[in-house]
């Protein structure tokens, strides 16, 4: 076989193969990267870089390899977008864990967020209390979207892998 086309080959198996196990493994775990969590990114980076580019290593396999990924990746966003069965297939949907002041206990143990992480975000969107949520939802980037039965309270963006930079900042 061609040695570009088998880095091709090579490359859109693992692209597919990751796409399937972050589907597998859940949205939220990407938007609550800890170190455990970065450095799994960089081994499974390394560990599935030969199996991308064989012996090949030179400049030219490795950016074909970079290539087919990118194109990969463009090329299923605009499948996810035009057809909603494929979609489904790769995102999850949201899930809304407050309502009307009422947390949903299930859902939360379902997507693994805690209380305490639920009251985090609650506090990062200026309410004070659960009980003053009107809405709150997991969205599909794993971002917790509040909002307040208060008109009066600022709307923020939460973001969990973020809120301890936010906090930090803040604070200075």
């Amino acid at each position: 076989m061609n040695p570009i086309l088998d880095i091709v080959v090579r490359s859109l198996a693992v692209y597919f193969f990751m796409v399937i196990a972050v589907r597998v493994f859940g949205k939220n775990q990407l938007s609550q990267l800890n170190a455990g969590d970065v450095i799994l990114l960089l081994l499974i980076s390394n560990a599935v870089q030969n199996a991308m580019v064989g012996s090949n290593s030179s400049l030219q396999g490795g950016i074909v390899a970079a290539l087919v990924l990118f194109v990969a990746n463009f090329v299923v966003k605009k499948f996810i977008f035009k057809n909603q069965k494929i979609k489904e297939l790769i995102e999850d949907h949201p899930y809304i864990l407050v309502k009307d002041g009422v947390v949903y206990s299930e859902i939360l143990r379902k997507v693994q967020i805690s209380e305490d992480e639920l009251e985090e975000a609650v506090h990062e969107h200026g309410i004070e209390k659960v009980s003053d949520v009107k809405l709150a939802i997991l969205e599909v980037d794993g971002n917790i979207s509040v909002i307040s039965t208060d008109n009066n309270t600022e709307q923020t963006h939460y973001s969990r892998h973020k809120t301890k930079m936010k906090r930090k900042f803040r604070n200075q």
